[in-house]
């Protein structure tokens, strides 16, 4: 299942930003995979952090194949071994662990998320031990699919920011110009913003300073 969004959302944004307008018109629509069940995706988001999205996907191809569901009850039926065994570290498999115990004894009641405003869903996840800012937001956009979020936190988003406008760097001031632009559309702009980053138009390079070695 891919993220879900029309030319609703690309309209908009064309309306709000020509030159982002432009670049969505030559990228065309950006498929991106979520994962709908709130405890699986804090979980796959938990092994995701600091690591390439292929090293994310063998590991959690890994955890899927030995537990097949992965749930509060799957987790804590493995040790923390076990979890690290799978090619995690040893802190992410305690962050794991202590998610899903804090789940299977009602101390977070993953349920309540959804009916929570975006603001109150940060929070939330973030008094998890192991997710920060920038994890809730990925959870918010790959989970729950919220249609308005930016990640300041994200690199690439900046990166994205930076080659689309021409700017050698993008600080919070200028993120919220841009972020305010794109709302309430926001995630979709994300979308863009990562292809953008990752290379889809191949003349836009990175305006940023090089780091002399």
């Amino acid at each position: 299942m891919f993220l879900q969004y029309g030319t609703r959302e690309t309209e908009y944004l064309k309306s709000r930003d020509k030159r982002l307008g432009e670049m969505i018109d030559r990228i065309g629509h950006v498929n991106r995979a979520v994962d709908t069940d709130l405890f699986s995706a804090v979980v796959h988001q938990i092994i995701g952090q600091q690591i390439s999205t292929a090293a994310q996907e063998t590991l959690w191809k890994r955890l899927t194949a030995r537990l097949g569901r992965v749930d509060a009850d799957s987790i804590l039926s493995l040790g923390k071994d076990e979890l690290q065994a799978v090619g995690m570290t040893y802190r992410k498999a305690e962050y794991i662990q202590d998610f899903a115990g804090k789940v299977k004894n009602g101390e977070f009641d993953i349920a309540a998320l959804t009916a929570m405003s975006d603001a109150d869903v940060a929070a939330a996840l973030s008094s998890l031990k192991g997710i920060g800012v920038w994890t809730a937001e990925m959870i918010m956009i790959f989970c729950m699919q919220r249609p308005d979020i930016v990640s300041f936190g994200d690199l690439a988003i900046l990166r994205g920011m930076r080659m689309l406008y021409r700017h050698r760097s993008i600080d919070r001031e200028k993120f919220e110009k841009y972020r305010r632009r794109y709302s309430p559309c926001g995630t979709v702009a994300s979308l863009y913003l990562w292809a953008i980053a990752g290379g889809a138009i191949p003349e836009l390079s990175d305006p940023a300073p090089k780091k002399k070695s």
